[in-house]
């Protein structure tokens, strides 16, 4: 879930979310839940759970189901093991896709998210088969009204970000994995806690596809979304007004 995109700003303003939301919470929960699994429940020891309650409350996941999550992370050891898994493959018109899965069954995620291809026109492929296509970058998403443009660009090079891109509604600040920690805790510091925050792919190469091709690539990417074992979803589909309204039509 963390990681943005047009197509889910697009969906955002439609309210197309609104009835994935318990969904929604509960991929949030398993991410809290197999972080404090992983590193324990203290989030300022632990900086993978720091990052899940940061996204699950940028999605407005009320607190108490976050300590539920983090309490099961912790409370036990015989709850369920979840494996992360990621998928690479190619939707209807050569679109590259990659998909990222915690499953506690990887024998049912693996044949789901096959058969979810091959119902929606895609392949699965090998692992490394689109990755050359996407880089491994952080994301740090602050809404419009925390600052201007000039003041929200010049913080975040001086917090040691790669680029910012401000329009309307948000400031998309970009760096290297490597830094997106720092950057964030120092642009936090001084704007609060992001909106959206997280390591995404960003693909470094877009697909050329028609309208009714484009209608094609959300169908399928809209059903692996809906499946329970996948987190996120990327695809180097650039999606335009006139795509989401048709598909939002279909």
């Amino acid at each position: 879930m963390a990681g943005h995109s047009k197509f889910k700003n697009i969906q955002h303003r439609k309210g197309a979310q609104d009835k994935k939301r318990s969904k929604l919470f509960s991929k949030l929960g398993r991410e809290i839940t197999v972080a404090a699994k992983l590193g324990g429940g203290d989030a300022d020891m632990n900086p993978r759970l720091r990052l899940a309650i940061a996204t699950a409350r940028g999605q407005s996941m009320p607190k108490d189901g976050i300590e539920r999550a983090i309490q099961k992370g912790v409370g036990s050891d015989d709850g369920d093991d979840y494996f992360e898994i990621r998928y690479e493959g190619y939707g209807p018109a050569g679109v590259a896709i990659i998909v990222e899965c915690l499953s506690d069954n990887k024998n049912r995620t693996a044949s789901d998210v096959r058969s979810t291809f091959t119902k929606y026109g895609g392949n699965l492929g090998e692992t490394g088969s689109v990755g050359f296509m996407f880089d491994r970058k952080g994301e740090i998403i602050f809404p419009s009204d925390k600052g201007d443009a000039d003041t929200i660009f010049e913080a975040a090079l001086e917090a040691g970000a790669e680029d910012v891109a401000s329009d309307a509604e948000t400031h998309d600040i970009t760096t290297a994995p490597e830094d997106f920690a720092a950057v964030r805790d120092a642009l936090e510091g001084t704007f609060g806690e992001p909106q959206e925050q997280g390591l995404v792919w960003r693909p470094n190469i877009n697909a050329e596809v028609t309208v009714d091709q484009a209608v094609s690539v959300l169908k399928l990417i809209d059903v692996l979304e809906d499946n329970d074992d996948v987190q996120t979803v990327t695809s180097n589909l650039e999606v335009t007004e006139e795509i989401m309204q048709k598909f939002m039509e279909a």
